[in-house]
């Protein structure tokens, strides 16, 4: 599914559509180049899981965890995490937590760790905004992915 998105509140927007339908187990992995949206998108998924407080990139801290009434969003940034290195952050836990979903800007970082069942967003700019190419892969991902999430 490809959607444009020609603001920073349509950002969230999607973000927060997409929050909504977020289980524990959701595995979200955000793809794009500096600057993409990538941060902006995580704000909506936090929000649209219920927290209400401040979203910011974990670019430095590398995990950011944002508890809503419903699920806790756990929010990593591997920007500066060398290829295959996951030990630092505690990966295996953030995604073994019955209460959590995982949202990850580059998650490449991490080389194959994802699970399966995971939604993919890569945001691009285009003439007028952004575009965002989401893949879903597993059950799970598939019912965050749905027809309707565009609207």
């Amino acid at each position: 599914m490809r959607l444009t998105l020609s603001s920073e509140e349509e950002t969230i927007a999607l973000g927060e559509r997409l929050g909504r339908r977020l289980k524990p187990g959701s595995v979200v992995l955000l793809r794009g180049e500096l600057g993409a949206g990538k941060t902006t998108l995580a704000r909506g998924l936090a929000r649209g899981a219920g927290y209400r407080g401040r979203v910011s990139s974990p670019t430095f801290a590398l995990a950011h965890a944002y508890r809503g009434k419903r699920l806790t969003v756990h929010h990593l940034d591997l920007y500066r995490v060398a290829r295959g290195e996951d030990s630092e952050i505690g990966l295996d836990e953030l995604l073994a937590d019955p209460r959590g979903a995982v949202v990850v800007e580059w998650p490449d970082a991490a080389g194959g760790l994802w699970p399966k069942d995971r939604l993919e967003v890569t945001l691009s700019h285009v003439s007028g905004g952004r575009r965002a190419a989401l893949k879903a892969t597993g059950p799970r991902a598939r019912a965050l992915q749905s027809s309707r999430i565009g609207k």
